[in-house]
């Protein structure tokens, strides 16, 4: 029987994977995005739109509002199964310059989708969370029970912040299965385009020099997109009642350096490396413990790093980026 999901962030980069998926084995979604421009530029998102649109019509519905505005969002929910809920604000960096915006999107906005599907009776919600609530204090490889007490950015303190708010209100509504979602660096087709794998590989192609921060030494635990998809739709079929927390990701870290030597690989160029000091708030190295999604979720990665960077080579040869407007 078919069934319907809220999809916010819908028509991002982890947004529109998954709107496609559910729409492909016969779901409806309906989506809310706000169509802002930054991290994730408005043109991409506008892309990916018209694409979800184009191939699978009276299926998907689009709306555009922000989660923070309960009295826009709230009507969205009306017969909803469950919410899958990937809006927020991305980016370590960025975090810094407008840290009260990234608490208002990632904790208001996670509060109000919490709020109204608990008033709604709507038993089911999924929603993102970061590996970067690890911090650089948490022993590698990170465990989902593990101290997640000293953000490095803004950006991850709010992410950890809407987890405990979804905590403390799954303890007051233990009926409700509230999954938070820990994705490790997420890469493929229509990623970002200031993130590390597009940035490389579109400078790789066009002969341009890479900017590496640091030494190269820095490891990431890149998960890629497919994954992450399946990694949600577990989620939302066999996460438990109450709050759960769990890791998607690779669980097989790589250094910066060996990244860059697979992506020019996968682009058959050489790659020019220029340096430069290594950003506030970017942590050492991601590396996630998967036991607990593998055993409960029943999930673990597909994709291999090679296949994986394939896709994102694909994409980016024949897809230029959008021209960006300012923020």
């Amino acid at each position: 029987m078919a069934r319907s999901w809220l999809v916010t962030g819908g028509v991002g980069f982890i947004g529109y994977h998954l709107t496609r998926a559910i729409l492909a084995r016969g779901d409806r979604a309906i989506v809310v995005d706000d169509f802002s421009n930054a991290p994730y530029p408005t043109a991409a998102k506008r892309r990916n739109a018209r694409d979800l649109e184009a191939e699978h019509g009276a299926g998907v519905a689009i709306h555009d509002a922000c989660i923070v505005d309960r009295p826009r969002i709230e009507p969205l929910f009306d017969g909803v199964d469950g919410v899958l809920h990937l809006a927020g604000l991305a980016g370590v960096r960025p975090s810094f310059r407008a840290p009260s915006r990234y608490a208002r999107v990632n904790v208001e906005g996670t509060a109000n989708v919490l709020e109204i599907a608990r008033d709604r009776g709507i038993g089911k919600v999924v929603f993102a969370s970061s590996s970067s609530v690890y911090g650089n204090s948490t022993p590698l490889p990170a465990r989902e029970d593990a101290p997640a007490v000293a953000p490095e950015s803004p950006y991850a303190a709010s992410k950890r912040g809407a987890e405990l708010v979804a905590t403390t209100l799954a303890r007051q509504t233990p009926s409700m299965q509230i999954t938070a979602l820990r994705f490790f660096t997420v890469y493929g087709a229509r990623q970002r385009p200031e993130m590390a794998i597009t940035l490389f590989a579109r400078a790789i192609l066009e002969g341009r020099p890479l900017t590496v921060f640091g030494d190269g030494s820095m490891r990431r635990d890149f998960t890629h997109v497919d994954d992450i998809v399946r990694g949600v739709l577990a989620a939302a079929e066999r996460g438990p009642r109450g709050f759960r927390a769990y890791n998607l990701g690779s669980g097989a870290p790589i250094a910066l350096r060996d990244l860059i030597d697979a992506v020019a690989r996968a682009c058959g160029r050489e790659a020019r490396i220029e340096r430069a000091d290594v950003p506030l708030g970017d942590v050492d190295a991601t590396y996630a413990d998967i036991a607990r999604a593998k055993g409960e979720l029943g999930w673990s990665p597909r994709v291999t790093l090679e296949d994986g960077l394939a896709t994102v080579v694909d994409w980016v040869t024949n897809n230029p980026p959008p021209a960006a407007r300012p923020t």
